[in-house]
């Protein structure tokens, strides 16, 4: 038997460490998350994509009593983004959260649908995209979403 060693490169930075156009995406998931339904949990969730144009496309989580029937933040600006702009690749994705005592201390990561709907884009586009996932204490800059999903599944998977 072979071990195989996985290592993933993850940056942690403050927001003023940021570049201008990463702190503004990063400000803009902040936002989102007032547009959050979070009726049930109370975490509110918001993202913003940065598409290949420099638009900007908010999304944020949306509960449902039938649980199942929610939709995560990061899945909510993805399909918004490609319904509204398909021709346009998706270059980064911040995401922020709060519950009821405010913005999270340690950064949000994807859950593990959204990870595989964002390896489609990367898929989709054949380019990465880059994840800033905010907390108070620091920023997580992650430079595609294989770094959090190394042993992934995709079309080529099937062959």
């Amino acid at each position: 038997m072979k071990n195989i060693q996985l290592t993933i490169n993850i940056q942690r930075a403050q927001l003023e460490e940021l570049s201008e156009e990463d702190r503004v995406l990063v400000e803009k998931a902040i936002k989102a998350t007032d547009n959050s339904y979070a009726k049930y949990s109370h975490f509110r969730v918001g993202a913003a994509l940065l598409l290949a144009d420099g638009s900007v496309v908010p999304g944020a989580n949306q509960e449902n009593a039938v649980f199942p029937l929610g939709l995560c933040a990061e899945r909510t600006a993805i399909f918004a983004a490609q319904a509204q702009r398909p021709d346009q690749a998706i270059v980064a994705l911040a995401v922020a959260a709060r519950n009821e005592e405010g913005l999270m201390r340690n950064p949000v990561s994807p859950c593990g649908s959204c990870r595989q709907v964002i390896l489609e884009m990367e898929e989709r586009y054949h380019r990465p995209v880059r994840l800033l996932l905010y907390g108070t204490d620091g920023v997580l800059v992650v430079d595609s979403v294989r770094d959090l999903l190394p042993l992934c599944f995709v079309d080529e998977s099937m062959r």
